[in-house]
C-alpha cells in the first residue's frame, strides 16, 4: 500500500470516528446515569425485573432486546435514539453537540485509556470544568485545542482509535457526574514533571491521576 493511499484510509477513519452520534454506546457493559434511566424505563413498560443498579448487564440487554422487538426496531440490544425516543429518555446531552461528545471521548481515550472507569468519566469532567472555569476557554474544542494543555495532541495519541468505555463516559460527564469532585486539573504523580502542578491542592486519586484545584 503506496503512502498516500494509507493516508487517506487514517483520514476516513479518524472522519468516521468524530461523526458518531451522541447516543451510540449504551450497551452491553456501559454504566452510568442513563443505563440506570434505561433499566427504569423498561421496568415501568414491564420489560426489565432486574435491580436498578446503572449497570448494563445480561438482564438488561435481554429486556432491551424485547422492546426493540416488541417496538419494531432493529433487534441489536443497543439503546441507541430510536431506542431511548421510544423509552421516553431523552439523548441530549446539556446542550452540548455530537461533535463536543466525540471530542470529549476523544480526549478522554487519549488521556485515560485502560484507567478504572471512573477515572475517565473524571477526566472528562477536568474538560468540562474548565469550561465553566474563567481561565479557560468556553468550549469543550477551546479547552481541549488549547496551547499546550495536553500532550496528547503532540504525541498522536488523541488520534487513535476510540476506546467504547470514553464514549459512554464522555455521557456520564456531560450528563452531570463528576467523580474529580470538581476538578480543573489532573496528572500522574508517577510522570508528572512540573512542580507547580504537583503544589496544587489535591482533591482526590483515581487510579494513576491525581485531580486537583
Amino acid at each position: 500500500m503506496n503512502k498516500f493511499l494509507k493516508t487517506i484510509i487514517i483520514a476516513l477513519t479518524i472522519s468516521c470516528l468524530l461523526c458518531m452520534s451522541v447516543a451510540a454506546l449504551s450497551r452491553m457493559g456501559s454504566v452510568g446515569s442513563e443505563v440506570t434511566s434505561i433499566q427504569k424505563a423498561l421496568k415501568n413498560k414491564g420489560y426489565y425485573k432486574g435491580s436498578i443498579d446503572g449497570i448494563f448487564g445480561s438482564k438488561t440487554l435481554a429486556a432491551v432486546k424485547s422492546f426493540q422487538k416488541a417496538q419494531g426496531l432493529a433487534v441489536d440490544g443497543i439503546a441507541g435514539p430510536k431506542t431511548l425516543k421510544a423509552l421516553g429518555i431523552s439523548s441530549g446531552s446539556g446542550g452540548y453537540s455530537s461533535n463536543d461528545y466525540n471530542l470529549l471521548a476523544r480526549i478522554i481515550s487519549a488521556e485515560s485509556r485502560g484507567e478504572p472507569y471512573l477515572g475517565q468519566v473524571a477526566v472528562g469532567a477536568v474538560i468540562l470544568n474548565r469550561v465553566e472555569h474563567p481561565s479557560f476557554p468556553d468550549t469543550i474544542s477551546g479547552v481541549i485545542y488549547q496551547n499546550g494543555a495536553f500532550s496528547c495532541l503532540n504525541d498522536g495519541q488523541f488520534y487513535q482509535p476510540v476506546s467504547s468505555s470514553a464514549y459512554t463516559a464522555a455521557r456520564d460527564a456531560l450528563n452531570g457526574l463528576d467523580p474529580s469532585g470538581g476538578a480543573i486539573y489532573y496528572y500522574n504523580p508517577k510522570t508528572a514533571t512540573s512542580s507547580w502542578i504537583r503544589s496544587r491542592p489535591v482533591i482526590t486519586t483515581i487510579g494513576n491521576h491525581v485531580f486537583c484545584k
